[in-house]
């Protein structure tokens, strides 16, 4: 069975995107600084991406926590992200 971990390390976080060839992105149009979102390879058409200062800005004014999986049940390297509240 695989498990999810749950962090606020930007360290972390960051290392986890780039080793999956990800970027920080955030929802084209939302208020409040922007849903955040990870994009993979080929940027998707209703995201926009951004520099990890401002990923982790929004992040931290917003208290989330960044909850992932690191391997799927099958061994394989996942891509399973969530953002959720600190509390």
């Amino acid at each position: 069975m695989s498990e999810s971990v749950q962090t606020t390390d930007h360290k972390e976080i960051r290392g986890w995107i780039e080793k999956r060839g990800g970027h920080p992105s955030r929802v084209k149009g939302a208020k409040e600084g922007g849903l955040l979102r990870v994009d993979f390879g080929a940027p998707e058409e209703n995201l926009e991406k951004i520099e990890w200062d401002d990923f982790f800005s929004i992040f931290d004014e917003n208290e989330l926590s960044f909850l992932y999986q690191d391997k799927t049940k099958d061994g394989k390297t996942s891509r399973f992200n969530k953002f959720v509240s600190r509390h």
